[in-house]
Protein backbone atom coordinates (compact mmCIF):
# COMPACT_ATOMS: atom_id res chain seq x y z
CA UNK A 1 0.00 0.00 0.00
CA UNK A 2 1.08 3.09 -0.59
CA UNK A 3 2.51 5.30 1.83
CA UNK A 4 2.74 9.30 0.50
CA UNK A 5 4.11 10.74 3.54
CA UNK A 6 6.96 8.58 3.66
CA UNK A 7 7.08 9.15 -0.05
CA UNK A 8 7.29 12.71 0.48
CA UNK A 9 10.53 12.53 3.18
CA UNK A 10 11.97 10.25 1.24
CA UNK A 11 11.90 12.97 -1.85
CA UNK A 12 13.18 15.30 0.55
CA UNK A 13 16.38 13.17 1.66
CA UNK A 14 17.30 12.52 -1.71
CA UNK A 15 17.01 16.20 -2.60
CA UNK A 16 19.76 17.00 -0.24
CA UNK A 17 19.81 20.85 -0.96
CA UNK A 18 16.73 23.03 -0.99
CA UNK A 19 17.08 26.38 -1.99
CA UNK A 20 13.88 27.21 -0.86
CA UNK A 21 15.49 26.41 2.76
CA UNK A 22 18.71 28.37 2.13
CA UNK A 23 18.40 30.63 5.10
CA UNK A 24 16.72 28.30 7.52
CA UNK A 25 18.66 25.90 10.51
CA UNK A 26 17.05 23.43 12.78
CA UNK A 27 15.10 20.53 13.43
CA UNK A 28 11.55 19.49 12.56
CA UNK A 29 9.49 16.38 14.25
CA UNK A 30 6.73 15.48 12.21
CA UNK A 31 4.16 12.81 14.74
CA UNK A 32 1.96 11.83 12.43
CA UNK A 33 -0.62 9.12 13.90
CA UNK A 34 -2.80 6.25 12.27
CA UNK A 35 -4.42 3.56 13.47
CA UNK A 36 -1.29 1.55 14.04
CA UNK A 37 0.42 3.90 16.10
CA UNK A 38 2.67 7.14 15.26
CA UNK A 39 4.73 7.64 12.54
CA UNK A 40 7.98 10.16 12.98
CA UNK A 41 10.41 11.94 11.46
CA UNK A 42 12.97 13.76 12.07
CA UNK A 43 13.92 16.88 9.04
CA UNK A 44 17.46 18.22 10.14
CA UNK A 45 17.70 21.62 7.65
CA UNK A 46 21.37 23.22 7.91
CA UNK A 47 21.48 26.64 5.34
CA UNK A 48 19.68 24.75 2.92
CA UNK A 49 20.74 21.61 3.55
CA UNK A 50 18.24 18.66 4.57
CA UNK A 51 18.52 15.40 5.82
CA UNK A 52 15.66 12.96 7.10
CA UNK A 53 15.39 10.25 9.37
CA UNK A 54 12.49 7.94 10.24
CA UNK A 55 13.48 7.42 13.24
CA UNK A 56 12.52 10.94 14.70
CA UNK A 57 13.16 10.23 18.37
CA UNK A 58 14.11 12.87 20.61
CA UNK A 59 13.92 16.50 20.29
CA UNK A 60 13.48 18.96 18.13
CA UNK A 61 13.07 22.94 17.45
CA UNK A 62 9.39 22.09 16.53
CA UNK A 63 7.44 19.52 16.25
CA UNK A 64 4.52 18.88 14.17
CA UNK A 65 1.28 17.01 15.24
CA UNK A 66 -1.55 15.55 12.73
CA UNK A 67 -2.87 12.55 11.12
CA UNK A 68 -1.12 10.64 8.95
CA UNK A 69 -4.25 10.40 6.57
CA UNK A 70 -4.11 14.43 6.54
CA UNK A 71 -0.78 14.82 5.62
CA UNK A 72 -1.07 12.49 2.99
CA UNK A 73 -3.94 14.65 1.56
CA UNK A 74 -1.72 17.64 2.25
CA UNK A 75 1.75 16.07 0.12
CA UNK A 76 -0.40 14.94 -2.36
CA UNK A 77 -2.37 17.90 -2.86
CA UNK A 78 -5.50 17.23 -2.14
CA UNK A 79 -5.13 19.55 0.97
CA UNK A 80 -3.78 22.50 2.22
CA UNK A 81 -1.39 23.01 5.33
CA UNK A 82 -1.98 26.09 6.25
CA UNK A 83 -5.70 25.46 6.57
CA UNK A 84 -5.07 22.18 8.19
CA UNK A 85 -3.20 24.51 10.97
CA UNK A 86 -5.85 27.31 10.56
CA UNK A 87 -8.83 24.56 11.19
CA UNK A 88 -6.40 23.05 14.43
CA UNK A 89 -6.46 19.61 12.46
CA UNK A 90 -2.02 20.31 12.55
CA UNK A 91 -0.45 21.50 15.54
CA UNK A 92 2.62 22.39 16.02
CA UNK A 93 5.22 23.20 19.23
CA UNK A 94 8.14 25.21 19.56
CA UNK A 95 9.33 27.17 16.57
CA UNK A 96 6.32 28.16 14.55
CA UNK A 97 9.08 29.78 12.23
CA UNK A 98 10.66 26.50 11.23
CA UNK A 99 6.86 24.83 10.68
CA UNK A 100 6.28 27.74 8.31
CA UNK A 101 9.16 27.38 5.81
CA UNK A 102 7.97 23.77 5.42
CA UNK A 103 4.45 25.09 3.36
CA UNK A 104 7.26 26.46 0.68
CA UNK A 105 7.83 22.10 0.07
CA UNK A 106 4.02 21.39 -0.32
CA UNK A 107 2.65 21.14 -3.73
CA UNK A 108 -0.07 22.93 -4.73
CA UNK A 109 -3.62 20.64 -6.15
CA UNK A 110 -3.16 18.11 -8.67
CA UNK A 111 -3.99 20.33 -11.75
CA UNK A 112 -2.33 23.09 -10.76
CA UNK A 113 -0.52 25.09 -13.06
CA UNK A 114 2.92 27.23 -12.47
CA UNK A 115 1.06 30.69 -12.79
CA UNK A 116 4.41 31.76 -15.65
CA UNK A 117 3.33 28.36 -17.54
CA UNK A 118 -0.18 29.70 -17.42
CA UNK A 119 0.51 32.82 -18.87
CA UNK A 120 2.80 31.38 -21.76
CA UNK A 121 -0.49 29.36 -22.32
CA UNK A 122 -2.86 32.32 -22.86
CA UNK A 123 -0.20 33.99 -24.66
CA UNK A 124 -0.49 31.92 -27.06
CA UNK A 125 3.57 31.10 -26.81
CA UNK A 126 5.48 27.33 -25.50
Amino acid sequence: MSNPSANFFDGLSRRGHEPLLEEATGTIRFDLHHERGIDRWLLIIDRGDVRVSADGGGGADCVVHGSRELFDRIVTGAAHIYTAWVRNELTVEGDIRLARLIQRLMPGPPAAHHPRDFARQRRGTA
